[in-house]
């Protein structure tokens, strides 16, 4: 087990919610990596999350590298293909959407980033992905060609996330979209809990820190969220890590 899924292992392990910002390197300009990156350390933030759906810039590597100089956070890549990866980040989340049955984004691009992965000393956090339908088209499903998990099929999600914890993976990432009407039901978190040992990562929607806060009561371990900051600022950042960490 590498360093940074140790850590988060650690903190769940004693009871404590995570919360990961999630910041789109198309939407956010150098300097302004440089200032998000400082108001994460003074908010409480855990950790850092890079990537987007379908990526347009090509100065990621630049932005993941100015990040990692301007925090001690971990910076994690989370990638929406291969040409996203970036020496700089201290780990991966090596995703596989398993909700969907596009060989591309289950083992496709893995195979071709694997052995850029080892070239960077990147370490991996095997993650099932798991899109949830969150009430339009997003643009992971669109950019994936897959369909997501419609939200009152629970038995579907659970099975998705039991099979990713028996195919050994650490994590399972329960997924509306970035701008989705509707977050993941906490029905559907709650059941997800229930059954499976690894940690149970959310995002999507989650745009108050109220709505984060019911996603860890119903068992959610860890909070993504990214789109909210893009389109309201991150003046309510320290309100939603609070709400995630009480």
């Amino acid at each position: 087990m590498g360093k940074i899924l140790n850590q988060i292992n650690k903190n769940i392990e004693k009871g404590n919610s995570l919360f990961f910002l999630l910041l789109d390197p198309d939407k956010e300009s150098m300097p302004k990596m440089r200032e998000v990156a400082e108001n994460c350390e003074e908010a409480g933030v855990d950790a850092i999350l890079v990537g987007s759906s379908f990526l347009i810039s090509w100065d990621n590597g630049e932005k993941v590298r100015l990040l990692k100089e301007n925090t001690k956070l971990p910076v994690i890549l989370f990638p929406g293909g291969v040409k996203q990866l970036s020496p700089h980040a201290d780990a991966i989340l090596f995703l596989s959407l398993i909700s969907g049955r596009n060989p591309r984004w289950l083992i496709e691009e893995h195979i071709q980033a694997a052995p850029i992965v080892k070239k960077f000393g990147l370490e991996t956090i095997p993650t099932g992905y798991v899109l949830i339908e969150s009430g339009k088209l997003t643009s992971v499903v669109f950019v994936s060609n897959t369909l997501p998990i419609p939200s009152d099929k629970v038995e579907l999600v659970v099975a998705h996330c039991l099979a990713a914890e028996y195919l050994g993976m650490e994590l399972v990432f329960l997924e509306a979209g970035s701008g989705a009407e509707r977050p993941v039901p906490e029905n559907i978190i709650s059941e997800v809990k229930k059954n499976v040992k690894i940690p149970v990562m959310v995002g999507g929607g989650i745009k108050t820190p109220d709505t984060a806060r019911k996603k860890v009561e119903a068992g959610a371990d860890i909070i993504v969220v990214g789109d909210h900051f893009e389109k309201q600022g991150y003046g309510l950042l320290k309100e939603f890590v609070e709400a995630v960490h009480r």
